[in-house]
């Protein structure tokens, strides 16, 4: 059933809707134990102000901490209590690949955006997207999504990454004192900050494609304000791609 969304709603002590609302503990109960169903947590939010706040608090934090309970630990460590871009941004770059609109980010190819059903974030393999001067900084970047045989491009894939406190990184400090400028049109599709490209700012490593098995001319990816990454790249054969390992 699709629920319409209702903004005029606010829920305060004297509205009609309260009566008969369960409670957070209630709610919270009930998502633990189906497990922080991500497509029931949305539209849970669609139903009024007052649900879409509790998700956004609550339900949404959940959902990455059971999902990836070592990097939600090791992003908060610093000791913020929250996550740059909120919760449900986190959550969505977690299972959805952005994938590529035509004359979108990537204009090479065109693959529509979907969830996965399960992927890998590495913070040793976001080493391989920082830059010399950035090597304090931590940076989770997820396996690339592969989509295979598309026309002339061949094997291309798309991978996305999180930054920890990228307000204090030195990707950050570096975008700022090269003067990159902030895509015209485009925006995250996680949190829909403006975004960076690190290709403009000439900020990717070689061992960024060695990384992903890519073409060295053809990795790309963009920093959004919040410190989400979204990436692309032209994967090469498997046994090409093994020797690019060997390689590095």
């Amino acid at each position: 059933m699709i629920l319409a969304k209702q903004y005029r709603c606010i829920h305060s002590s004297t509205c009609q809707c309260m009566k008969g609302h369960l409670s957070e503990d209630v709610i919270f109960l009930v998502f633990q134990q189906m497990n922080w169903n991500p497509k029931a947590i949305a539209t849970l939010s669609l139903v009024c102000k007052w649900f879409d706040d509790i998700a956004k608090r609550v339900l949404w934090k959940e959902f990455c901490r059971t999902r990836a309970p070592k990097m939600m630990l090791d992003l908060q460590s610093s000791g913020s209590h929250s996550i740059d871009g909120n919760w449900r941004a986190l959550a969505k770059l977690l299972i959805y690949c952005s994938g590529c609109s035509k004359d979108g980010l990537f204009n090479n190819v065109q693959v529509p955006g979907h969830f996965v059903y399960r992927t890998r974030f590495s913070r040793t393999s976001g080493k391989s997207f920082l830059m010399p001067q950035c090597k304090n900084d931590v940076l989770y970047v997820s396996d690339p999504c592969e989509h295979l045989d598309q026309g002339d491009e061949g094997d291309v894939g798309f991978f996305r990454g999180v930054f920890k406190s990228f307000s204090m990184s030195m990707a950050k400090r570096m975008l700022i004192q090269r003067e990159a400028q902030l895509h015209p049109t485009e925006l995250c599709p996680y949190c829909k900050a403006k975004l960076w490209s690190m290709r403009a700012a000439k900020m990717i490593p070689q061992s960024a494609s060695c990384r992903l098995g890519a073409y060295s001319d053809s990795t790309d990816f963009y920093v959004c304000l919040n410190g989400h990454m979204l990436g692309n790249c032209i994967l090469l054969p498997l046994s090409d791609s093994e020797e690019a390992f060997e390689l590095e």
